[in-house]
């Protein structure tokens, strides 16, 4: 039985057209009892709150598609967040203001929307420094000496536990310390290869009781590199990939080379990537 001609298109085909995305930037605190949920946890409270907020939120593609919401630096649980940063996408264009009303009214307790404002879709927060804010309820006297004598050394050496063992130069990292009467303000340097922590610099101050009495840290505000005001610079260390064999001391190695090693796995097929022509 023939088979019916085929029938030809009408028309050029139809131009597929890429979605609308508008992209925001928003600064929000996290404080209260919020503060001791985690990050993971954080993203979930945003997306609810997108949600009950009706916002057209962008979403990737795939098989399991999530928001395209980004933190520019996610906060260690327990610390209060004054002056975080989020970014998120929309499918439609909406006043900044409007996005802030929508946020605020389904908020939760703890969480607060503080600035909103519309970037460029391409546009990524980079987090140049991060500000950090230790308070004291007792004063500690020689506290402004030992800021400036940890400041005027080269090198200060730490052993960092995790996510593994080695050895790292704190002192890099610390752009400014600034003591008051009731607590100690600290500014660090964040690299393209991580940042020093704010109990890690109070440790070397010999604040550890502070810390041990239950203070609460907190980060001040995350600055970005599109928006610095200064034109101080960070130490070009931070842009050097740290070699892990020369960051750890032969005593924090986990393997030593003398050691035996376990024989690995064995290939069923020899040079299974090759082939007799």
């Amino acid at each position: 039985m023939p088979s019916d001609p085929p029938v030809p298109a009408s028309g050029p085909p139809p131009v597929l057209s890429a979605p609308l995305r508008v992209k925001y930037r928003i600064r929000f605190q996290k404080a209260g009892d919020l503060r001791l949920v985690s990050h993971h946890d954080l993203l979930h409270c945003f997306e609810r709150v997108f949600r009950r907020a009706a916002l057209p939120v962008a979403r990737t593609q795939g098989f399991n598609p999530r928001p395209r919401v980004w933190f520019a630096q996610s906060l260690a649980l327990g610390v209060v967040g004054l002056n975080e940063v989020l970014e998120l996408e929309l499918t439609e264009s909406l006043d900044a203001d409007e996005v802030i009303h929508r946020l605020q009214a389904q908020c939760p307790s703890g969480l607060a929307i503080l600035s909103a404002r519309c970037i460029h879709v391409r546009e990524r927060a980079q987090v140049r420094r991060a500000h950090f804010r230790l308070p004291l309820e007792q004063p500690v006297p020689d506290l402004p000496d030992r800021c400036t004598t940890f400041l005027a050394q080269k090198h200060c050496w730490i052993e960092r536990t995790r996510p593994h063992r080695r050895r790292l130069d704190l002192r890099p990292f610390v752009s400014a310390l600034d003591p008051k009467a009731d607590g100690l303000e600290m500014s660090l340097w964040v690299g393209p290869y991580g940042s020093a922590r704010p109990e890690e610099v109070a440790d070397a101050l010999g604040l550890q009781d502070a810390l041990a009495a239950g203070a609460v840290l907190e980060r001040t505000n995350l600055e970005l590199a599109g928006e610095a005001t200064d034109a101080a610079l960070p130490p070009p260390e931070l842009f050097v990939h740290p070699n892990p064999e020369e960051s750890r001391p032969e005593d924090l190695h986990e393997v030593s080379d003398d050691r035996p090693r376990a024989p690995g796995p064995t290939a069923i097929i020899a040079g299974p990537m090759s082939y007799d022509s």
